[in-house]
């Protein structure tokens, strides 16, 4: 790439301030993005990363600083405004229409039309967004409502609508958050070929290993403020670390050793036709079950059918050996098995809630009296969790919806311990949390493992499966591939089975 100093940027933000009730998001920031550059952002959640974007994309206004596209001064007031400046946006929290198709979704607002006035042109729309998709090395129907698609799946019809656009400068917040490392390789190699093409690409990730893969250069945000910009060649994931959190992290996954106890939960032959078969397996008291796989290959649907979210048609579940019927939610709440959802915004918080409420919703009988909740008890509750978990809020009163990503996410973690469960399910316990904040989760299932608790975590980062994991089942379209010890465990033998290898 051209030195920074001999090119002209294509994108320049000066001194951008913003400033939210309580709390300065922005504090003079300087960005700037050359032409068929892949400049990462990086830092803590509550850094300013997205706060910063949101602005870039016309959805957020800022209270002072310059925005210059081309040398030009410009007012973005609108995500219109940045869309007819070639700015798209690719959010961590998606941005579809869940009962329109992928297709319909990708050229929502930009339909091809027939030759009679104000009629769709589906064949042509069905055509184009099956191109999209398949350049992304994707196999999905893209006539298919999206709600009915993966949360990867789902993020790929994003990518393939920003794609579309023919934008000049795409940024992509948390692009790889849902990723295995086969979906990853399609997204960079889509990347080179836009970079290849003069795009410019702003690559926020947490996932630093991908940073030192796709990116130029790399611009560290850190309580607001910038840091320092520097060429990715020229500095190392330790000294990222540093510059993110303020201070050293030795080991980013510590894994305590704890004796596995008896059997908590096994499933038998649980089976739902066209999704999962034959699905077996046991976890014990103090034990990380990890359940690796590509993306659609059943993961969360396992997850799903052990807490009644979905019907199965076959199989049973035991619990301390004895035989239990879940057919709800409730069911698997008053049995002790919780689920930490991959999506939390969706289905872990109720966003306009206070951290109060959302920590102690699913658990609400002992706080109860007469069907009275008692708002001291509540209090009591939330402020020990705020404190044992660090959850950087102004307030238990403030709502869920204004915080950051790692946040929310030991919100709903606490949610779950309050409830005492014998079983946790995690689903991408660790997906768009900065690596400070993933040493903490991580921390506090080596605490929950201590106390005899049957962990299960599905997640799509191998470093995690490998770290985390005490063993590791391997799914492969809907079925359970193998089984391998923490011991024989490696990334090969995960990916052998994990596409189609026995």
């Amino acid at each position: 790439m051209v030195a920074a100093s001999a090119v002209r940027p294509v994108l320049e933000m000066r001194g951008i301030t913003k400033t939210y009730p309580g709390v300065k998001a922005l504090d003079g920031v300087d960005f700037e993005v050359l032409p068929g550059e892949v400049h990462a952002l990086v830092g803590e959640n509550g850094a300013g990363k997205s706060t910063l974007m949101k602005i870039l994309a016309g959805a957020d206004i800022k209270d002072s600083g310059r925005i210059i596209i081309d040398g030009k001064e410009v007012h973005i007031a609108s995500p219109q405004e940045a869309m007819r400046l070639g700015i798209s946006i690719i959010y961590q929290e998606f941005n579809l229409v869940p009962y329109m198709s992928a297709a319909e979704n990708i050229f929502l607002g930009r339909e091809p039309m027939t030759a009679i006035p104000g009629v769709v042109d589906f064949k042509r729309m069905y055509a184009e967004a099956e191109r999209l998709i398949s350049e992304l090395g994707v196999r999905l129907d893209v006539r298919v409502p999206v709600n009915q698609l993966s949360v990867a799946q789902q993020q790929m019809v994003e990518i393939a609508k920003a794609t579309s656009r023919n934008a000049r400068i795409i940024a992509m917040d948390e692009p790889s958050a849902t990723l295995t490392e086969h979906e990853l390789e399609n997204l960079f190699a889509l990347i080179r070929r836009l970079k290849a093409d003069g795009v410019s690409i702003i690559y926020i990730s947490h996932r630093l290993d991908e940073i030192f893969r796709i990116a130029d250069r790399v611009t560290v945000l850190r309580d607001g403020k910038l840091v320092a910009t520097k060429p990715v060649a020229e500095t190392s994931r330790e000294e990222l670390i540093r510059m993110m959190v303020g201070r050293e992290l030795k080991d980013t996954i510590p894994k305590t050793e704890v004796q596995p106890g008896d059997v908590v939960l096994e499933v038998r032959g649980l089976t739902r036709e066209g999704v999962i078969r034959d699905i077996s397996f046991s976890v014990r008291r103090g034990e990380i079950l990890g359940i690796a796989g590509l993306v659609g290959a059943g993961r969360t649907e396992v997850a799903r059918a052990i807490f009644g979210a979905d019907p199965i048609d076959s199989g049973e579940i035991l619990l301390e050996g004895k035989p239990v019927t879940i057919r709800s939610p409730k069911d698997a709440i008053r049995l002790g098995i919780g689920l930490v959802t991959e999506d939390r915004k969706a289905l872990g918080l109720i966003l306009g809630m206070a951290v109060r409420e959302n920590v102690t919703i699913a658990n609400l009988d002992p706080l109860s009296r007469f069907g009275f909740i008692s708002r001291r008890k509540e209090q009591e509750v939330a402020n020990r969790y705020v404190e044992d978990l660090m959850i950087r809020t102004p307030s238990i009163e403030q709502a869920v919806q204004n915080l950051s990503g790692g946040t929310q996410q030991k919100v709903v973690l606490a949610k779950w311990l309050f409830t005492q469960s014998k079983v946790l399910i995690f689903d991408e316990p660790t997906r768009g949390i900065d690596v400070g904040a993933k040493t903490e989760i991580y921390q506090l299932m080596n605490r929950l493992a201590e106390q005899g608790v049957a962990i299960i975590m599905i997640s799509s980062e191998l470093p995690e499966i490998l770290g985390m994991s005490d063993r590791i089942l391997v799914m492969h379209e809907g079925e359970i591939a193998g089984e391998l010890s923490r011991e024989e465990a490696t990334q090969e033998k995960i990916m052998f089975l994990a596409t189609g290898g026995r």
